[in-house]
């Protein structure tokens, strides 16, 4: 993806504010060796992308003073409960750049699997993200997990995702995750109903 941002030669709160007043986004550039520069992109367009999946993982064009730089979208700041992206940070990236970058899961298959298909089961997605490390150029815009084959009783994992060996999973010390499983349906049992006791009859004093 390829978009548009301008050099930001005013700073602070103030100028910021009046950015954000005149429709556009301040923000930063940064890595590959060269100086953090302070740029301004176009508000809506920015707001609209980043509603694509692929501007958060993927490597992106960035046309700055008619150059075009890779990047990578790093970080950025919402307004609390407005529409608004108040700031955003992209890191610049080379052919030796290595990264650490979350990338999502994509479930494929699911309807055609005998689990679903035969048995009525569910799968479950467990986790829908995977950070992962790699030089920044072979960077995947997702990881995809292939379901079509998937039985009752079964889970999936992180080897059944076949990664690319170019591609490390950080899992910071932990347990690989568990990406998904198949729940057998739960029978619904109808209680019958029950009968309301009649009341007892009072016996009858002799006289």
């Amino acid at each position: 993806m390829k978009f548009t941002a301008f050099e930001r030669n005013l700073q602070g709160t103030g100028a910021s504010r009046r950015l954000r007043i005149s429709g556009k986004t301040p923000g930063i550039v940064y890595g590959a060796g060269k100086e953090p520069k302070n740029i301004e992109v176009d508000h809506n367009a920015l707001y609209h992308a980043m509603r694509k999946e692929a501007f958060h993982s993927s490597i992106l064009e960035m046309e700055l003073d008619g150059t075009v730089e890779k990047v990578l979208l790093r970080d950025y700041q919402k307004h609390p409960f407005k529409q608004i992206v108040l700031h955003v940070d992209f890191q610049r990236v080379d052919a030796t750049t290595r990264i650490h970058k979350k990338v999502p899961v994509h479930f494929v298959g699911e309807a055609d699997a005998p689990a679903v298909k035969i048995d009525k089961c569910i799968i479950n997605h467990v986790t829908t993200e995977l950070e992962i490390e790699c030089l920044a150029e072979q960077l995947p815009e997702f990881l995809t997990l292939d379901l079509s084959q998937a039985v009752k009783g079964q889970s999936f994992g992180v080897e059944d995702l076949g990664l690319a060996s170019h591609i490390k999973l950080v899992t910071h010390g932990r347990k690989a995750p568990t990406l998904a499983t198949v729940v057998e349906p739960v029978e619904e049992v109808i209680a019958a109903p029950v009968a309301a006791a009649e009341p007892a009859k009072g016996k009858k004093g002799k006289k």
